[in-house]
């Protein structure tokens, strides 16, 4: 275990293991980035208790979290991540001093691997965010006034082809292909269609 006491080394897991953590907020439930980030903080923690470290770095990566939780809950607020990914790349990096010098972290070693990590997490973190927010694509009250086309006969059953899908639908009248129409709402995972006899707005 004592190359874990090696700076660069347990600066890149820690690296890691914060990284891992942020992805387990972001996308609960898969237990594999939970897992991750757990046996990487874990290895972490060990090196910095026996390590001497900078308080100040350490409380710059817990302080990173408020404005990353921020950020999760207003999609928008892109400033408040990218606060977070830079006090997590200071804390890190600064975390283990060193007698002669400001860090003990390599720094070819901080600048790749912070470049990396801040943009993988920028990236990773922001797409996310905008998928856990996205309408679902089989959501059928989304379809609910969109117009369509009739690609079969429409009368107590047949196919309607809205936004890009193939759905199947009835109608109150009878609709013959390849005439448009329009969802007006659904009964289960059928919709219920009404032919559009003016398109002009």
């Amino acid at each position: 275990m004592d190359f874990l006491l090696e700076p660069n080394v347990a600066y890149l897991i820690l690296l890691a293991g914060v990284m891992l953590g942020f992805m387990a907020i972001v996308s609960p439930g898969t237990g594999l980035f939970e897992v991750g980030a757990f046996f990487c903080l874990v290895l972490a923690g060990y090196a910095v208790y026996n390590l001497s470290f900078n308080w100040w770095a350490l409380a710059l990566l817990v302080l990173s979290l408020v404005p990353f939780v921020y950020a999760i809950r207003k999609p928008k607020r892109e400033l408040f991540l990218g606060l977070s990914i830079l006090l997590l790349v200071v804390g890190s990096v600064f975390l283990f001093p060193r007698t002669t010098g400001i860090m003990a972290v390599n720094p070819v070693v901080a600048i790749v691997s912070s470049v990396l990590v801040a943009g993988f997490l920028w990236i990773a973190v922001r797409k996310s965010i905008e998928a856990a927010g996205a309408r679902p694509i089989h959501d059928l009250d989304g379809l609910v006034g969109r117009i369509g086309e009739a690609r079969t006969k429409i009368l107590d059953e047949g196919s309607v082809q809205v936004g890009g899908e193939l759905w199947s639908a009835r109608s109150e009248s009878s609709i013959p292909a390849g005439s448009t129409i329009r969802v007006v709402r659904r009964e289960g995972f059928v919709v219920v269609v009404e032919k559009v006899t003016n398109t002009k707005s």
